[in-house]
């Protein structure tokens, strides 16, 4: 089944370790992208507004892991309304995923990350086998680039944490973003 919202194609994740290189990382999205908001800290609550305000002016797609959250678009790996996703590590979260009739899903790490390195990746060939003829948008996660989304033909996009804030490609993404430093506040 088609997705009832338009998916973007590239995607920040939103995690407690990125500190005011989330600031960078909005900046350098291309108008059109999403980003999930996940924090657990005390100053997540501060940080999601000011990140729902970018996200407004930046013309960026916000989901939030709390379905509680004002002003989402839709939540990660929950309940509520509007755009609906979920992540996919293996064949049976992607049949939840299905049942739980999600717009889009994650599936990760197709590469090593520095999120989860413990976790076992799956490598081309094993996002190939869980993307494959999906009727659902697939977004690769974990250790992911631009480059490294054009080498899988099964997904529809890429999301990243380091990718947007680290410095390896940061010219590539930030002719992406079309974004001027002034037009974001820090």
């Amino acid at each position: 089944m088609p997705s009832r919202h338009p998916v973007p194609r590239r995607w920040l994740f939103v995690d407690d370790r990125l500190g005011n290189g989330l600031w960078c990382a909005l900046r350098r999205l291309p108008p059109g992208s999403g980003v999930v908001f996940r924090a657990r800290d005390r100053a997540g609550e501060a940080r999601y507004v000011r990140v729902r305000r970018i996200a407004r002016a930046r013309r960026l797609v916000l989901l939030s892991a709390d379905s509680k959250r004002a002003g989402a678009a839709g939540v990660h790996n929950g309940l509520g309304p509007g755009l609906r996703s979920r992540s996919v590590h293996d064949r049976r979260e992607l049949l939840a995923a299905r049942r739980a009739i999600a717009d889009l899903i994650f599936v990760s790490p197709v590469f090593a990350t520095r999120s989860h390195p413990e976790a076992a990746v799956l490598g081309p060939h094993g996002f190939a086998w869980l993307a494959r003829g999906s009727a659902i948008p697939v977004i690769a996660l974990g250790g992911m680039t631009e480059r490294r989304w054009r080498r899988l033909p099964d997904a529809h996009g890429w999301a990243g944490i380091d990718a947007w804030v680290g410095s390896s490609g940061q010219r590539t993404l930030t002719a992406l973003s079309g974004a001027r430093p002034q037009e974001i506040e820090p």
